[in-house]
């Protein structure tokens, strides 16, 4: 039996959205920002997506991290949303609902649902270490969108 939750956070940053999206639609920029990934590798897209990965995360479990892989893909990607769906054995899988707008002033809003969904057993834990590695990437998140563009550790 699967269980399923959402969980959601919002961001401001004064960006463009193109810079905005241009971060968050490739998964590989994002090991700095996530506090579970430790490695992604870009593979030839799967049918029906336009970027697929293998990434590589060490969970914790008490003292001890153990490493953990899965395969994501990115669905959509325009300057206003980004969809991701990863997915991980055994029948865990995390989608990434992301809305982006512009506000005044510069800057610009990115919106964020999280859907998990894992076997009853295995939830509870895969949906804190979701919610708390989402949201450690949305404190950073800002900050790194505030930077210069031109600084190397934004594009890199």
């Amino acid at each position: 039996m699967l269980r399923r939750d959402s969980f959601s956070y919002t961001v401001q940053a004064r960006c463009s959205l193109s810079d905005a999206a241009a971060l968050l639609a490739d998964l590989s920029r994002q090991g700095d920002l996530h506090p579970l990934i430790v490695r992604v590798r870009r593979l030839p897209p799967r049918p029906g997506a336009q970027a697929s990965y293998t990434i590589s995360d060490r969970l914790p479990a008490g003292p001890v991290r153990f490493p953990t892989r899965y395969r994501a893909d990115v669905l959509v990607t325009t300057p206003e949303e980004i969809v991701t769906v990863a997915r991980q054995w055994p029948a865990t899988t995390v989608r990434n609902h992301t809305r982006l707008r512009a506000e005044p002033g510069g800057l610009v809003r990115v919106d964020v649902e999280i859907t998990l969904a894992a076997p009853a057993p295995l939830f509870p834990y895969a949906f804190r270490q979701a919610r708390a590695a989402h949201l450690a990437l949305a404190a950073r998140l800002g900050a790194v969108l505030d930077r210069d563009p031109d600084d190397p550790a934004v594009r890199d």
